[in-house]
């Protein structure tokens, strides 16, 4: 029994382990009830189901965030609503990117889902890696957070000169699908959305495993998680390095991303100045490291100047399309 609870309040990475368990059990039971109840049959999610979803897994967020403050203190929970703002406000870009994927893999709607959930888990598991790494960077060389804030400013002017080509790569021609196809049978049709199927190979007669296209999708989406968590990862850790902090808003952030994905899919090409308010708090960030020596910003406000420069830009944003019409 002493070893039991000796285990349970050990500090892991500067937090107790009853800490760690607890966010883990609570993100476990979530993804139990999304897939295993709310999602047992592969069915279309429209946009009422897609919101109801994310204010789900919003308020679930928030409360978590209520209970960091109750157990660590303000400024700890001001640094977990700043990660997660700024995570699922860097990760819309990602939006594009999954309805790219999908769309050139023709997945279905009603196993669009399937995918995306199924891609948490990988983000979960390389998440952790990069921010574990991340951190313990920051913790052994101070200086490391001087070059985050440098590739911050540096990613944030670089996304306000994107174009539409950079939005849009060629997927014909991407390298993972080429050596995909070249090492591995894949079937270009879908079996009762499973990633991987037996078929008999019309050459040998043999039942072989095949790939399908849910399983290729997946794996890009997973590839272009890693991309944008290039930019995302740095921006959190320099709000925060505590380890709890940053992989739980990650978390939090990309739960809900997930669940917006379908209301996001028809809304996205409205939000055109978004691009912008993104660039803008990537390089507030990457600048406050360079002045956190002369000037102590509080976790209030930043959390603030945030908040304020992403609504401004989807403000901005609707006023100016508010004659458009909804992407089908």
């Amino acid at each position: 029994m002493d070893a039991l609870l000796a285990y349970f309040t050990t500090s892991y990475f500067g937090t107790p382990g009853w800490f760690w368990l607890a966010f883990l059990t609570l993100i476990l039971i979530l993804l139990v009830l999304d897939l295993g109840v709310l999602h047992r049959d592969n069915h279309e999610i429209g946009m009422r189901e897609s919101l109801l979803l994310y204010s789900g897994y919003f308020s679930v967020g928030v409360a978590f965030g209520g209970w960091i403050w109750w157990q660590l203190g303000a400024t700890k929970a001001m640094e977990y609503y700043t990660g997660l703002l700024v995570e699922q406000s860097l990760s819309m870009d990602n939006v594009f990117v999954m309805a790219m994927i999908l769309g050139y893999f023709n997945i279905p709607r009603k196993f669009q889902h399937r995918v995306l959930f199924w891609g948490i888990l990988g983000v979960i598991v390389l998440r952790a890696i990069m921010i574990g790494l991340g951190t313990a960077l920051v913790q052994e060389f101070d200086w490391i957070l001087y070059l985050f804030g440098a590739f911050l400013l540096f990613s944030g002017i670089k996304m306000l000169r994107k174009n539409d080509e950079d939005e849009h790569p060629d997927l014909d021609n991407n390298r993972f699908i080429l050596f995909v196809r070249r090492h591995m049978r894949v079937t270009d049709d879908y079996h009762g959305g499973r990633f991987l199927v037996r078929l008999k190979d019309p050459q040998s007669g043999r039942m072989m495993l095949y790939a399908t296209p849910l399983l290729l999708s997946l794996v890009l989406i997973e590839l272009a998680d890693l991309v944008f968590a290039v930019d995302s990862v740095p921006a959190v850790l320099s709000i925060s390095q505590d380890p709890f902090i940053v992989y739980t808003s990650n978390i939090f952030a990309i739960l809900g991303l997930r669940s917006l994905y379908f209301a996001l899919a028809a809304l996205m090409h409205r939000f055109i100045y978004l691009q912008y308010a993104l660039a803008l708090v990537l390089m507030y960030i990457g600048g406050k490291i360079f002045l956190h020596d002369l000037v102590k910003v509080p976790a209030l406000l930043s959390l603030g100047v945030t908040l304020g420069l992403l609504a401004g830009g989807v403000l901005l944003s609707l006023i100016k399309t508010r004659n458009h019409k909804t992407a089908n």
